[in-house]
């Protein structure tokens, strides 16, 4: 095992002891509130090193002269032919996943004309901004990704002389849309500024709406409560199900409205069923580690677990970051000896973090340390800032299209489950947000087996109970490919599904949710690797929810069914502390 040099890893262990006080910090924060959380120095190495290699790169500028010149002539034909025949053949497809122009206005001329004319400019762009030589994958990917954003802004999608479906609107309307989309636009300003959720939310409430599935907080600590679910049986499947979803969201994803619920699907399937309500961390708990998360919450939890199941193992289930944290304490617990788990699954978590997809394109030395420079001050990173983050990742979806259909066409989306749980947001703590993005994002110590816990690395290859790791296609915040690699990493059996959907509304995939689909396999731990290409050519494909699936695994690793444990473990007296879904959940 290759040994990390010393000063990297004093670094590593303690990012917020970097330097003294300085007026560095209170600049870079007040920067990033006006840059949403992005660091304009690593902005300026990625377009200067671009910039200069292009300049000294003669056969690439005259590469983009010709193209530029075989495109306006494509152009040119194009409108020439469409004079004659509207419904010509077009110069260019949009890409399969832009969905921008898919609309039968777009479809007439001029508009046709002229979003094929952006079209071709978008694609000339990404010629311009790749494939030149000597710049580093990295600042490559972030010049593309930034001019394909800035391009997005002036879609003509986004304009209303520009947009067929606005001026028809418009013209049904006399105007009435913009009257609405004014009036929309000025209450989601008023609701943003003063913190309250959007429009239509207040239909969702947790405890009333969603989250109503029956159980107990059974246990209390300052990061967790630990809450129990009646059963829904007269027996149950002796192997408790202990479910870890990540703090960097609120854990009713898994328990929304009766019909998307996963834990209300596990417990009237025959399980006992306990989550994960982790708290929303303020600046007092600014000093809370990655490693107090595994103490303080994936161990303190399965230590509850098992005094409430006692000479049981348990299934321990982890969903995006907190599927990386029951990896390492997974891992951790193989190493000690610790044989209380039945088996792992995993949804939507990474382990090696070298294709974690754009998303890396926020995390590189000079982007991390501002983020730590923006913690610093308030002693967490703020929801709206993660939120500004994952948005800019589809911002064609989570940006401009909503802002085009809820200020120009006058007309909001409707509210569901998922949307409100999105708003419901939740924030990072300083140093532990510091350490994941060092220590898994930009060193990737856990695939490297330099993770320690206890002073010690753990090795992924320990775990040796049978895992299900489940990804989605869509996925543009745990890419599937990255998820995949689980494979690689353990000496287990692995059952790997890949659902469609993205990373929140492929995991909610109750049964009779249509539209659903799903390819799933299962690799011994003896067997030759699959590269996740040829695993998704051969593995079989199901219609419908991997919910069906994943049950049946559970029980197939399950050995008898018994009658339901207390609540709390207690027989006689109560045990509890107040009912489901708690109070963590409820906090601002």
């Amino acid at each position: 095992m290759s040994k990390r040099p010393p000063s990297l890893v004093k670094a590593v262990a303690s990012p917020q002891a970097r330097r003294p006080f300085s007026f560095d910090r209170p600049l870079h924060a007040a920067i990033g509130r006006l840059t949403a959380g992005i660091s304009p120095a690593a902005l300026m190495q990625a377009y200067t090193d671009w910039a200069q290699h292009l300049l000294l790169s003669p056969d690439k500028q005259v590469e983009l002269i010709e193209k530029a010149l075989r495109k306006w002539m494509r152009y040119a034909d194009y409108c020439i032919r469409a004079c004659a025949d509207p419904v010509c053949d077009l110069c260019i497809e949009p890409l399969p996943q832009d969905k921008r122009f898919a609309g039968e206005a777009w479809q007439s001329q001029p508009f046709t004309a002229i979003y094929q004319g952006f079209l071709l400019t978008q694609q000339w762009w990404h010629n311009a901004t790749t494939g030149i030589g000597g710049v580093s994958k990295h600042h490559e990917e972030v010049v593309s990704f930034v001019t394909r954003q800035l391009l997005d802004v002036i879609s003509p999608a986004n304009f209303p002389l520009t947009n067929p479906e606005v001026l028809e609107a418009t013209l049904k309307r006399g105007g009435g849309n913009f009257a609405q989309g004014a009036a929309n636009f000025w209450e989601d300003w008023r609701r943003f500024v003063t913190g309250v959720p959007p429009v239509g939310a207040e239909a969702f409430r947790v405890g009333h709406d969603v989250a109503i599935t029956p159980g107990k907080v059974i246990f209390r600590n300052r990061l967790i409560e630990l809450i129990q679910y009646a059963p829904a049986t007269d027996t149950v499947y002796g192997e408790p199900v202990l479910i870890v979803p990540a703090w960097i969201m609120k854990y009713y994803i898994l328990d929304l409205s009766p019909e998307n619920s996963l834990v209300r699907y596990l417990v009237e399937k025959g399980h006992s069923v306990f989550v994960v309500s982790w708290k929303n961390p303020t600046g007092e708990e600014r000093d809370l580690g990655f490693e107090d998360y595994r103490r303080l919450g994936v161990m303190t939890a399965l230590d509850a677990v098992s005094a409430i199941v006692p000479q049981r193992q348990v299934h321990g289930v982890g969903y995006c970051l907190g599927g990386t944290l029951f990896a390492i304490a997974a891992a951790a617990m193989a190493r000690d000896g610790d044989e209380r788990l039945r088996s792992l699954s995993l949804f939507a978590a990474q382990t090696d973090f070298t294709e974690a997809g754009e998303l890396m394109l926020f995390i590189d030395e000079a982007q991390v340390s501002f983020v730590e420079d923006m913690m610093a001050e308030q002693g967490y990173l703020d929801t709206r800032q993660m939120a500004g983050a994952f948005q800019l990742l589809r911002s064609n979806d989570l940006i401009w299209s909503a802002m085009v259909q809820t200020y120009l066409m006058g007309e909001r989306r409707p509210m569901i489950d998922l949307m409100a749980w999105n708003a419901d947001a939740t924030r990072m703590p300083f140093r532990m947000h510091s350490e994941y993005l060092r220590q898994l994002f930009l060193n990737n110590d856990l695939a490297e087996n330099h993770y320690a816990v206890d002073g010690r690395p753990v090795s992924l290859r320990d775990i040796r109970v049978p895992v299900f790791a489940v990804s989605t296609i869509a996925d543009h915040v745990a890419p599937w490919r990255s998820v995949y690699k689980i494979q690689m990493l353990t000496d287990a059996d692995v059952t790997f599904v890949l659902s469609n959907g993205g990373h929140n509304a492929g995991i909610v995939s109750p049964p009779d949710h249509p539209n659903r689909h799903h390819q799933i396999a299962t690799h011994k731990e003896d067997e030759t690797y699959v590269d996740p290409d040829a695993w998704q050519q051969a593995a079989a494909r199901h219609d419908g929810s991997w919910w069906p699936c994943w049950q049946d695994w559970l029980v197939r690793h399950s050995l008898d069914q018994v009658p339901p444990p207390a609540m709390g473990g207690r027989q006689n007296g109560d045990a509890t502390l107040e009912d489901a879904p708690g109070s963590y959940v409820l906090e601002p």
